[in-house]
C-alpha cells in the first residue's frame, strides 16, 4: 500500500481505466453501470474503491483517471476523501483528478456546504463536477462526461490532453475564491 502514481504502470492497449474512490457503494455501483453503458471505442474498464491506498496488486492496470465522490450528506464521505488524497502523487492533480459532490439538488440536508468542497477541489487544483448521482437521468449524462473525460485523460482524442482539459475547465469556472 502505497502512494498511487499516473505512470507506475504500463497502458494497456486501447484501454481507459477510472477509479471511482467514494463512501456510498450503491451509487458508486449505479454510476460505473452507467458509465459501461455508454458507447466508447475504447475498452471502459472501472475500478470502484472506499478509500485510497488500494491494496499492492501486480495486476492492477494503469489509472487514467481517478473521481472522488463526495456526498454531501455525510462528513465521513468529504472525511474519507481528504484521507484518500494523501495517497494520491502530486502529478495525478494534471488532469487526472476530479471531484464530483453529490446531493447538491437537497440543500437543507447536506451535512456538508458546497463552499468546503469548492476549496478542496480549489486547493488541488482539479475540477468540481455536481450531479444528483440518486436520479437516473442526471447519472446517465454524468456517466456521459466522465467517459469523455476518461478517453482524454487516457490519451484516446487525438490533439487534447488531460492538462489541456484541465486548463479549460478551469477557465470555464466561476469567479476563483479569491473573488468571493
Amino acid at each position: 500500500m502505497s502512494v498511487l502514481r499516473p505512470l507506475d504502470k504500463l497502458p494497456g492497449l486501447n484501454t481507459a481505466t477510472i477509479l471511482l474512490v467514494g463512501t456510498e457503494d450503491a451509487l458508486l455501483q449505479q454510476l460505473a453501470d452507467s458509465m459501461l453503458k455508454e458507447d466508447c471505442a475504447s475498452e471502459l474498464k472501472v475500478h470502484l474503491a472506499k478509500s485510497l491506498p488500494l491494496p499492492s496488486s501486480v495486476n492492477r492496470p494503469r489509472i487514467d483517471l481517478i473521481v472522488f465522490v463526495v456526498n454531501l450528506h455525510s462528513k465521513y464521505s468529504l472525511q474519507n476523501t481528504e484521507e484518500s488524497l494523501r495517497h494520491v502523487d502530486a502529478s495525478f492533480f494534471l488532469g487526472k483528478v476530479c471531484f464530483l459532490a453529490t446531493g447538491a439538488g437537497r440543500e437543507s440536508h447536506c451535512s456538508i456546504h458546497r463552499h468546503t468542497v469548492v476549496k478542496l477541489a480549489h486547493t488541488y487544483q482539479s475540477p468540481l463536477l455536481y450531479c444528483d448521482l440518486e436520479v437516473e437521468g442526471f447519472r446517465a449524462t454524468m456517466a456521459q462526461r466522465l467517459v469523455r473525460v476518461l478517453q482524454i485523460c487516457a490519451g484516446h482524442v487525438p490533439g487534447v490532453s488531460a492538462l489541456n482539459l484541465l486548463s479549460l475547465l478551469r477557465s470555464s469556472e466561476g469567479p476563483s475564491l479569491e473573488d468571493l
